[in-house]
């Protein structure tokens, strides 16, 4: 069912391959490493979404061991920078490491706005737990839009997992308890729990998925809880500002960025790693159920390149 992360990973990111870090690739069919070379590298890295903060870092640090070691070739150039950029991605120590599937009880709590593809995120993470030999449970506490519920529920159906949801305007603190206890006595070992997708104001926000957390602890003491933000890679700096939005209000444990199939730029991913310092854990390259990938750092960075 579920390909290799490394063939997922690169049929993701085809479009950004092809396009703007395919020119970030031929500049270093140069002949030579000047001045120009480094400006235009910043400014195409910049345009891919990098952010300036990532490509300044990026950059100083290339230029850095380019001087270090005395650099001349661009093919030494292009490698170093590889490396900078996985080191950039590579998230580590910073939070426990992010785990959807193995032992329970465990909790994911899905955040993120409308529109970013949260819903068939939900589906794809619960297919894949099954596919790992995981049981999941999906907790709809959406409940403020009926649509938010049907689609689901649909979602739910076609990765096969069971799903507890209740009528539209519920609380979804309820939801989640029924959810979680309903887990318990079937043995499930993860629920995935949907969350409203407006952007409140960030006390409410804050207020609603502290609620949601305490109802967690209340129904199953011990299990573990993780915050998971869907982001849409198509959307460039506002995947950004949401998810400087979420950390802040909510705390983020992992980054599931959406939609990577269908942007030509993708630099997105590091500029969220460089100012959050939250780590991506998943991407969604494709529509099927199926088309999703671990994230792995030397795995993107090899596919943007290769």
């Amino acid at each position: 069912m579920f390909g290799k992360g490394s063939d997922k990973t690169r049929q993701g990111t085809e479009r950004t391959r092809t396009g703007w870090f395919g020119r970030v690739s031929r500049l270093f069919e140069r002949g030579r490493v000047d001045e120009a070379l480094w400006e235009e590298l910043e400014e195409l890295l910049i345009s891919a979404d990098v952010g300036v903060s990532a490509t300044e870092q990026l950059l100083d640090r290339v230029r850095e061991r380019s001087r270090k070691e005395a650099m001349s070739d661009p093919a030494e150039v292009r490698r170093a920078l590889k490396e900078e950029m996985v080191r950039l991605l590579s998230v580590t120590g910073v939070r426990p490491r992010f785990e959807l599937c193995g032992d329970g009880p465990r909790v994911v709590i899905v955040v993120g706005v409308n529109g970013v593809g949260k819903t068939t995120s939900i589906a794809k993470l619960a297919r894949m737990c099954r596919e790992q030999g995981g049981s999941v449970l999906i907790a709809a506490a959406d409940t403020f839009r009926a649509a938010a519920i049907d689609q689901l529920r649909l979602w739910a159906e076609r990765a096969g997992a069971d799903i507890v949801a209740h009528q539209p305007g519920s609380d979804p603190g309820a939801v989640v308890f029924d959810a979680v206890q309903a887990a318990s006595h079937r043995g499930a070992s993860t629920v995935i729990v949907d969350t409203a997708g407006r952007l409140h104001t960030k006390f409410n926000l804050m207020e609603e998925l502290k609620k949601i957390a305490r109802v967690v602890a209340k129904a199953s003491p011990g299990a573990k809880q993780s915050v998971l933000l869907i982001v849409d890679a198509t959307t460039g700096q506002n995947a950004l500002s949401q998810a400087r939005y979420f950390s802040e209000a909510v705390g983020v444990d992992g980054v599931f960025v959406a939609k990577l199939d269908g942007t030509a730029k993708g630099g997105i991913i590091l500029a969220i790693s460089d100012e959050l310092r939250v780590p991506i854990v998943f991407l969604g390259t494709g529509e099927r159920l199926d088309d999703i990938a671990p994230f792995d750092a030397e795995v993107f960075v090899d596919a943007l390149f290769s």
